[in-house]
């Protein structure tokens, strides 16, 4: 059977469960993670595939996808025993700001602040744990798209926090079209 060029899937999982036509590029996950780099800035051009290599990242490392590895069977990943027991075993953030495309400042806020609410909603299951006090439990409570300034501010650093003492690992944090926010008019700004 032909294989499709899938043009624009930022789906790794849907690229290759689609039999989609795929250059391999799962090596990078094992570049990447020998380098042992505590921040990677990954600047490529326009469709080049960042986002979708960070997608495969996430869906090779994230617990959510916990024994899940069948989908890079056949790739050159899969090959190292080692990063096998690797898949599914890190807390992962995974936040786009693809969305957050506003003509003004107030407008860009609020989209951020609802991104930021939507990812605080994936790990409601923090507020059951004993691992958070009162305290903390109340700051995640507090995060909504109506949440002050400071909060925000705070609140990726406050997660990967949380996620840490729950997994006893450090937090793997992805950031997509970081620079999209500030594609936007400032003169209501000032």
């Amino acid at each position: 059977m032909a294989r499709t060029v899938g043009i624009g899937i930022q789906s790794f999982e849907k690229l290759i469960s689609e039999n989609t036509f795929y250059i391999d590029k799962t090596d990078f996950i094992r570049q990447w993670w020998e380098n042992r780099d505590d921040v990677t800035l990954i600047t490529r051009p326009r469709r080049f595939g960042k986002t979708l290599n960070m997608n495969m990242l996430e869906r090779f490392l994230s617990v959510e996808y916990a024994g899940q590895g069948g989908v890079f069977e056949g790739l050159s990943i899969w090959n190292y025993e080692k990063y096998r027991n690797l898949q599914g075993t890190w807390p992962v953030i995974f936040l786009s700001f693809a969305g957050i495309k506003s003509s003004s400042f107030s407008e860009a806020k609020k989209s951020l602040f609802y991104l930021i609410e939507k990812l605080y909603n994936q790990y409601e299951f923090l507020l059951k744990e004993d691992s958070l006090n009162e305290k903390e439990k109340d700051f995640i409570k507090s995060i909504s798209v109506d949440m002050e300034h400071y909060s925000a501010v705070s609140s990726l650093c406050t997660l990967s926090e949380f996620l840490y003492r729950y997994y006893g690992k450090k937090v793997i944090i992805l950031l997509d079209e970081y620079d999209t926010p500030l594609h936007i008019d400032f003169k209501d700004v000032w």
